[in-house]
């Protein structure tokens, strides 16, 4: 989804986490007989898919990095926990395929789908739903070195995700009260929110509780989609704060949120 022009401070810095919906991006040309459309549509089509088991009941989930940018791995067990936590698939895997770095200073999100088409190995197969998370070397084109602005994350498919992992290793680093785990979780646990179809991502919630002033995002206080996980509130202020009141540093889905998780097949 787009980005919007909320700023907020952080250690001097001004950053937030950017979502992207894919509704402009066309496909690069492939001549592999393998079938991608199911793979190649807008972002929250395959809610239903990614929740329950009634046409997938395997998760195969390629992480693509460029060497060096490999997430760690408290991030991924936190990340393999969260969907097994959320959804109904008990057989989870992970492929992991290291890439060469594209050698771009920044990346536009057309950049990032070619990366995709080029370099991504799987897609659904029979019963088995593919995602493909790439970890990227370079940061957004849409970051403003100026004023601190950054992306850390964005999803552009149905099935599609970038973690900008240089980034995310620029942030965690700026305080030493969060981790580069914390970060890559975080990211991931709020970028997957929305493949599951959150906020209204094509699904329709049960109640009325998108943002109206952030689209596609929950306007429920403490909730893991609220906007200022990406726009609002600093993500290192917020992991903090909730920290030290004893809480999880990283929030959890709110009631409606789940509601509308249940309704698309997930817990």
């Amino acid at each position: 989804m787009k980005k919007r022009n909320v700023l907020y401070t952080v250690f001097g810095l001004i950053l937030l986490i950017g979502c992207s919906k894919d509704s402009d991006i066309t496909p690069s040309n492939s001549s592999s007989t393998i079938d991608k459309s199911g793979n190649r549509l807008t972002t929250g089509a395959s809610a239903s898919d990614l929740l329950a088991n009634a046409n997938f009941d395997k998760l195969l989930i390629e992480i693509g990095y460029v060497s060096g940018q490999q997430p760690t791995t408290e991030a991924i067990t936190n990340f393999e926990n969260f969907l097994r936590a959320r959804t109904f698939k008990d057989n989870i895997e992970f492929k992991y395929t290291p890439l060469t770095s594209p050698g771009e200073e920044t990346l536009t999100l057309d950049e990032v789908v070619d990366l995709e088409n080029k370099n991504r190995t799987a897609y659904n197969d029979g019963t088995t739903l593919a995602i493909y998370i790439y970890f990227a070397d370079a940061p957004s084109d849409s970051d403003n070195p100026d004023d601190g602005t950054v992306t850390l994350g964005a999803v552009y498919r149905n099935t599609s995700m970038i973690a900008y992992e240089a980034t995310i290793k620029e942030l965690a680093n700026a305080s030493t009260a969060v981790t580069v785990a914390d970060v890559e979780t975080a990211t991931l646990f709020h970028e997957f929110g929305h493949l599951f179809g959150l906020v209204n991502l094509s699904t329709q919630s049960v109640n009325d509780h998108e943002d109206p002033d952030a689209s596609n995002h929950c306007n429920v206080a403490g909730c893991l989609m609220r906007a200022e996980l990406e726009f609002g509130t600093s993500l290192l202020k917020t992991m903090q704060n909730r920290a030290s009141k004893g809480l999880a540093s990283i929030p959890d889905f709110d009631a409606e949120c789940l509601l509308d998780l249940q309704k698309y097949g997930g817990r």
